[in-house]
């Protein structure tokens, strides 16, 4: 991927990191939100979608049009269709996905960035649970719907935030900071009937890159899948699903997509893996 001009100046030259220690600060990035959440900012929107080649056929636009640049960067779409094979673990957005086995010794290499999956979780005991597993890193472009559902039924045990300094995720940046480390993260532990023990986690990115799940879900205590969990504003991100050893059997089909890259285009709701055996 070649890298603009001005990601080289910010990363790579002593004046482009002083301006970018000045960017990732807090006052900074939340001036960014109220700029991209107001009216003024609607204007954005025209070049955005020409920029990406975004399909808004199937898009829901309201009447007055989009009220801000985050009001069309969270769209919703018209039909939102779902495999409902039971014992299928769906994809749980649009974007490119990656999976990774995760061994005794393993780190993930997520973005060109490496960390063990204690650095990721910040849970020492909980990670040792996943040793073994199998990792589902689905990556979304600035082209992806930014909703996003949960992939699988289940109780919710576990919710944790895990703040951080927000980092452009691009590879250059990658070279420079640890970034994953450093970027904001939020997960939940589900106990699923057909997959064991669930972590489903979102990551959010450079100055924005704001999560915002639905905390009426999380009060419930239930995840259902399909149900949509919630949305990112503007800025790079991920979603990494984690399954315990021995719990899927993926979904082969997915592997005639697979690019050069070993990612694997989805949609959300699309059939990724079927529970291995039978709880």
């Amino acid at each position: 991927m070649r890298e603009s001009l001005a990601l080289r100046f910010l990363y790579r030259t002593v004046p482009g990191r002083m301006i970018l220690k000045l960017l990732v600060q807090p006052k900074v990035s939340k001036a960014a939100g109220h700029f991209l959440a107001s009216g003024v900012s609607k204007c954005i929107v025209p070049c955005y979608i020409r920029k990406h080649k975004i399909d808004m056929d199937d898009i829901v636009i309201p009447s007055g049009g989009f009220s801000s640049f985050n009001d069309f960067f969270t769209r919703k779409k018209r039909i939102e269709s779902f495999d409902m094979t039971c014992g299928h673990l769906i994809s749980p957005c649009d974007g490119f996905l990656s999976v990774a086995r995760i061994t005794e010794d393993t780190v993930l290499n997520i973005k060109n960035s490496r960390f063990t999956l204690d650095d990721l979780l910040k849970d020492h005991e909980l990670a040792e649970q996943f040793r073994g597993g199998t990792a589902l890193v689905f990556r979304l472009t600035p082209a992806n719907y930014h909703r996003y559902c949960y992939a699988a039924d289940g109780k919710i045990i576990l919710h944790r935030k895990i703040r951080g300094i927000l980092h452009c995720v691009r590879p250059i940046a990658l070279r420079t900071v640890p970034v994953f480390a450093q970027n904001s993260r939020e997960y939940q532990v589900l106990r699923t009937e057909r997959f064991g023990t669930v972590i489903q986690m979102e990551v959010g990115a450079l100055l924005v890159g704001k999560i915002r799940n639905d905390v009426k879900i999380l009060k419930s205590g239930y995840a259902q899948r399909g149900k949509e969990k919630g949305y990112f504003e503007f800025g790079g991100s991920t979603i990494i699903i984690l399954l315990q050893k021995n719990m899927i059997c993926f979904n082969e089909n997915l592997y005639r997509k697979r690019s050069s890259s070993g990612e694997i285009p989805v949609c959300m709701g699309e059939y990724v893996a079927r529970a291995d055996k039978e709880m």
